[in-house]
C-alpha cells in the first residue's frame, strides 16, 4: 500500500470476489493548491489553474473542490452550463442566488445541488462578515444534456450517518437526498473508532470515490487520513474500517 504523501495508482486483488481491482490514492498533500486571499481551495482534480493530465476527473467526477472563503467575500455571478453542481457546507453560512431567482442560505448538515442545463448564472458568498465558510464544492458531468435548469437543498439528518452510510444523492427523485441527472449515489458516513462496515456499490460497474473528511479510514488495507481521497474500480463491495472517529463521502458514479 502506499504511503500518505504518495500520489499513486496500483490493482489489488479483492479476495472476497476474487477480481482485481483498481485503486487511484489521491492523499490530501498531492491536490492541486489556490491562494486568492479571500479563497483558498484544493483541487482534487485539474481545476482553473491547476492543470493534471492524470488528475482530469475520475468517471463523471469532474470536481472536488475543498474551499475556504473570507467572511464576506465570494464569487460573483457567473455562467455555467450542462453540469451537475453540488456543495455540501463543512463549516459556516453560504449564500446562494442565482437567474432562476433563487435565493438561500445554507450550512453544515445541508447539501446543495443547481443543475445548470441549457445555462444558469450564480453567485456563492460567505453570509458572515466574521467567519469563513468551508465547503465542497462537486462537479458530476450529467446523463443529459440541455435539460431545464433546476435547484434543490435539503437539510441532511446527520445523526443517521452513525455509523451508517447515509444517502444523500441519488438518481431517482422519489430516492433519499437530492437527486441529479446522472446514474450516480452518494452517502457521507460518521464512523466511530474501530467501526467497520461494507459498502456494496448499488451498479457494480460504476467505481467509488472515498473522501475522508475528518479521521482516519483503511480501505482494503490502504489507510487514508483526513482530505485524502481514494478511488476504486472494479470492486463490487469495499471494506471500510474506521482506524479513528472519521467523517467521510461516498461517491458512486459511472466510470
Amino acid at each position: 500500500m502506499c504511503n500518505k504523501t504518495e500520489s499513486a495508482t496500483f490493482v489489488l486483488l479483492l479476495k472476497e470476489e476474487n477480481i482485481m481491482a483498481k485503486f487511484f490514492y489521491h492523499p490530501a498533500d498531492s491536490r492541486g493548491k489556490a491562494d486568492h486571499g479571500w479563497l483558498k481551495s484544493n483541487h482534487t482534480f485539474s481545476f482553473g489553474g491547476y492543470m493534471n493530465a492524470e488528475r482530469m476527473n475520475f468517471g463523471a467526477l469532474r470536481v472536488l473542490n475543498d474551499d475556504y472563503v473570507a467572511p464576506g467575500m465570494g464569487f460573483g455571478k457567473h455562467p455555467h452550463s450542462n453540469m451537475e453542481i453540488i456543495s455540501i457546507p463543512l463549516e459556516g453560512e453560504l449564500a446562494h442566488n442565482d437567474s432562476m431567482g433563487t435565493g438561500s442560505v445554507i450550512k453544515k448538515g445541508d447539501i446543495q445541488m443547481m443543475s445548470a442545463g441549457t445555462g444558469i448564472e450564480h453567485s456563492e458568498y460567505n453570509n458572515s462578515e466574521k467567519d469563513p465558510v468551508k465547503f465542497l464544492q462537486i462537479w458530476i458531468i450529467p446523463n443529459k444534456q440541455n435539460v431545464e435548469p433546476r435547484y434543490d437543498q435539503q437539510t441532511i439528518d446527520f445523526d443517521a450517518a452513525k455509523n451508517n452510510f447515509l444517502q444523500i444523492l441519488s438518481p431517482d427523485p422519489e430516492d433519499a437526498g437530492i437527486w441529479i441527472h446522472q446514474e450516480a449515489w452518494f452517502h457521507i458516513a460518521d464512523f466511530d473508532a474501530g467501526f467497520n462496515r461494507e459498502y456494496v456499490l448499488k451498479n457494480p460497474e460504476n467505481g467509488l470515490y472515498i473522501f475522508v473528511i475528518n479521521g482516519d479510514l483503511d480501505v482494503e488495507g490502504q489507510k487514508m487520513e483526513t482530505r485524502d481521497g481514494l478511488g476504486i474500480v472494479g470492486a463490487k463491495h469495499v471494506n471500510i474500517k474506521a482506524d479513528t472517529k472519521a467523517e467521510f463521502l461516498l461517491m458512486e458514479v459511472p466510470v
